[in-house]
């Protein structure tokens, strides 16, 4: 089976930095691509930043300039830098990678989540 385990959310106050983390155990045979999503209060989860195996990064227009992914493949870890916060930041951040198993099985895996608060 496969585990994706966020760490890293918490509250801070606007213009303020946070990183997020998210490590993929189990029974992994490769990663394809690992990325951040979020989610607000009764909006639908978007994408926040994506990054590829070969470190091609895709960013939501909303975050650029200010959060940057980068990504361990030897650890199979997945960063999000997020600088220069803003309140409209504050959700729910999902981990989710894109791998195959050991079964051979391709699939997208999620974290539970991480809670973002941007707030004064």
């Amino acid at each position: 089976q496969v585990q994706l385990v966020e760490s890293g959310g918490g509250l801070v106050q606007p213009g303020g930095s946070l990183r997020l983390s998210c490590a993929a155990s189990g029974s992994i045979f490769s990663i394809y691509a690992m990325g951040w999503y979020r989610q607000a209060p009764g909006k639908q989860r978007e994408l926040v930043a994506a990054i590829t195996s070969g470190g091609n990064t895709n960013y939501a227009d909303s975050v650029k300039g200010r959060f940057t992914i980068s990504r361990d493949n030897a650890k199979n870890t997945v960063h999000l830098q997020m600088n220069s916060l803003k309140p409209e930041d504050t959700a729910v951040y999902y981990c989710n990678a894109d791998l195959t198993t050991t079964r051979g099985t391709r699939n997208n895996y999620w974290g539970q989540g991480t809670q973002v608060t941007v707030s004064s």
